[in-house]
């Protein structure tokens, strides 16, 4: 239920269609069309002008951070830079090693392996996987017991990228043979901006106000995906009801409609917010109290809700259990006066 909100920062049920024309139309090809992430930007470059240089492939590479911040588009955009072909997986999806010889034997030179949610890769597809990073080979064995046969498959060298949104779970030994790793961190607000205008542009959609992309941006969670979901949203109810028209305020009318208020939140975030004030007067008050009082799974507040207000500021974690913060309750307070349905039910 959670991945259903539209500010989930997880992929989306409805972007499935959609995702298939950002990738076309919206997602960049190239490190230079890549907005936000200087560092990691530059840090790339020199890895990939001096692997192009010695005619190798790039180093294995970890990116880890939240998600929808672009770990899939910069490994699409590492196998355009390289030349060669980007190969998509996920750990829950190598449920064995014969799912991952598959695919290993089947790439070229320098193609792109990209592992998502590699902190989830089962133990025994991990041994599979040190061999193959570190002397691009792989041994497997074909039956058990006295009859049991190893062969063993050289594999032509290639990249591996891996992202995970939970760094801390993956085990030392996967860690250290990445060559390179670096946190992709949420994106500023001009940053937002500039990636909504090149979207809405490719989608030839023009002469769109700053302000009415500003508004999308502000409440897009610092989260491209998140960014590019809202503006779709928003394209639509400016189709159907305004004409193809989009204004500030044709922008609030339709995130209105979505329930996100212009701080990125929606209802179940404010019911969070509003149960820790009325009902335990701010806290602190424990995770399991908060859960049963709003009707909800303690894992999907701790996972889905708490992560953004703790980014803004507008509540802390204290060994005495959840607190609202002075900016929390000052913005509840705001809200509410300026509109109470914001918080009805």
């Amino acid at each position: 239920m959670a991945k259903d909100r539209i500010i989930s920062r997880d992929s989306h049920p409805l972007d499935a269609p959609v995702e298939a024309e950002s990738a076309g139309v919206m997602r960049p090809s190239s490190l230079g069309d890549y907005i936000g992430q200087p560092e990691l930007k530059e840090r790339l470059t020199i890895a990939l002008d001096a692997a192009r240089q010695r005619s190798d492939p790039m180093e294995h590479t970890l990116l880890h951070g939240p998600p929808g911040l672009g770990k899939t588009t910069l490994a699409h955009i590492i196998a355009n830079e390289m030349g060669t072909r980007a190969y998509v997986t996920s750990g829950p999806a190598l449920t064995k090693g014969g799912d991952l010889v598959g695919t290993l034997t089947r790439m070229q030179p320098g193609d792109i392996l990209f592992i998502d949610e590699i902190h989830r890769l089962p133990a025994a597809v991990e041994e599979y996987v040190y061999p193959a990073m570190e002397d691009f080979k792989i041994d497997f064995t074909l039956d058990s017991g006295i009859h049991a046969k190893v062969i063993t498959y050289n594999l032509k060298p290639f990249t591996l990228i891996g992202a995970t949104t939970r760094a801390g779970l993956l085990t030392g030994a996967l860690r250290s043979r990445f060559g390179l790793s670096h946190r992709i961190d949420y994106y500023q607000q001009d940053e937002l901006v500039e990636i909504l205008a090149r979207a809405l542009g490719r989608l030839g959609i023009e002469g769109v106000p700053t302000e009415a992309i500003d508004e999308i941006a502000r409440r897009s969670r610092g989260t491209p995906r998140i960014g590019l979901r809202l503006m779709r949203r928003v394209r639509d109810f400016a189709q159907v009801r305004h004409n193809g028209k989009l204004t500030p305020e044709v922008v609030m009318e339709a995130l209105a409609l979505e329930g996100v208020d212009d701080a990125g939140l929606d209802k179940l975030d404010r019911t969070y917010l509003s149960t820790l004030i009325r009902v335990y007067q701010g806290g602190p008050a424990g995770l399991e109290a908060i859960a049963a009082t709003m009707g909800e799974d303690p894992g999907t507040l701790e996972d889905v809700v708490e992560p953004y207000l703790l980014q803004i500021g507008f509540m802390a974690r204290t060994r005495q259990g959840r607190q609202i913060t002075p900016e929390g309750r000052n913005w509840v307070s705001e809200a509410s006066k300026g509109d109470s349905k914001l918080f009805d039910g």
